[in-house]
């Protein structure tokens, strides 16, 4: 079990430790860069020097202290997220130094991890960065939000906001191989609704701070829509709502616009026409999907290969640049996936 190593290994390592519960928008003084001392791994564990980590949007609900679906993080804790690695010493079997793996123990230089919480990568099927991304959670949650709750069907109207992000691109691509007749896509900028029509294949994109939702998407879905994926929420919910055929379905993922708000959501207002719509409402979180994870790789990978499904990356390198990246990326700096490079 236990791997030989060319070189020692290391005995502290650098962590990013949220020190302070936000009110709003977070700031970088609610959080810390600090050392800590590195444990040897164990029976059934290996040490793992991090390459890459992700953030995402749903670590800002786990900086509150608040009930959900994940724990809130700890004040003077690591936080932790999706990661990808390599191992540098082994004490469990299945796992040997060099692998690349993908884990849970983000935002730190190395990690101690548990041989069952990991999933060993192949190094030349896609880039390494990919797997905290387009093969990685953020892909799985398109596709089972597409497949499993909207089910979406030959000649339907899909409709995205937050689509330059990543898992919106990803879910308005993989609604076009499901066979959808229009999709639409909203964003924050000119230059991003382009690339949604230019490049991940759009048939429209509204820029969302240039005027009404609710009348930008009456104007390109004339005839209505027929799936909603939510990565925003609030005015984009209620817009979607207004324009929803009956029966329509809306895979609720994300709520962006809410989650560094202090007062009480404003919209939306027209619940009622969920009834007389006939709608369907569903929350979705991806750890109830991961057994279509396997099925979603391999159709993912031959779709990459092909050319059918496209992916953007904004990475930054630096651990030292870790919080600005979140931050970013709630601002929404990011085109696509969002992560971070450890080595600069």
């Amino acid at each position: 079990m236990s791997q030989p190593t060319t070189r020692a290994l290391p005995t502290i390592g650098l962590e990013w430790h949220l020190i302070g519960r936000p009110r709003g928008w977070p700031t970088p003084a609610d959080f810390a860069l600090r050392e800590a001392a590195l444990a040897r791994p164990g029976p059934g564990q290996a040490l793992v020097h991090n390459l890459y980590f992700s953030v995402d949007p749903y670590m800002r609900r786990r900086m509150d202290h608040v009930e959900s679906y994940v724990p809130p993080f700890r004040l003077d804790h690591p936080m932790d997220g999706g990661a990808i690695g390599v191992v540098l010493a082994s004490e469990a079997d299945g796992l040997t130094v060099g692998d690349h793996v993908r884990h849970g123990l983000g935002w730190r230089e190395y990690a101690v991890v548990d041989a069952q919480t990991v999933t060993v990568l192949d190094p030349t099927a896609a880039p390494l960065s990919a797997h905290l991304g387009v093969l990685g959670n953020t892909g799985l949650t398109a596709y089972a939000g597409l497949l499993r709750l909207a089910g979406v069907k030959p000649g339907e109207v899909v409709f995205v906001s937050g689509a330059a992000g990543a898992v919106g691109s990803t879910a308005g691509q993989i609604a076009k191989l499901m066979g959808a007749a229009r999709v639409i896509g909203s964003a924050g900028s000119d230059e991003k609704t382009k690339l949604l029509v230019g490049e991940f294949g759009f048939d429209a994109a509204i820029n969302y701070r240039t005027g009404p939702i609710v009348e930008q998407l009456r104007h390109a879905a004339p005839d209505g829509i027929d799936v909603y994926f939510d990565n925003v929420g609030g005015d984009h919910l209620e817009a979607a709502i207004d324009s929803l055929n009956s029966h329509g379905r809306v895979v609720l993922c994300g709520m962006s616009a809410q989650y560094n708000d202090t007062a009480a959501a404003t919209a939306p207002r027209n619940l009622l026409l969920a009834i007389n719509k006939r709608l369907r409402l569903e929350g979705m979180i991806v750890s109830d999907h991961l057994d279509l994870r396997e099925q979603f790789v391999r159709e993912a990978v031959s779709w990459i290969r092909e050319d059918k499904l496209r992916y953007r990356e904004t990475v930054v390198a630096g651990m030292e640049h870790g919080v600005d990246a979140f931050l970013g990326m709630l601002r929404g700096e990011n085109t696509g996936k969002m992560v971070v490079r450890l080595d600069a």
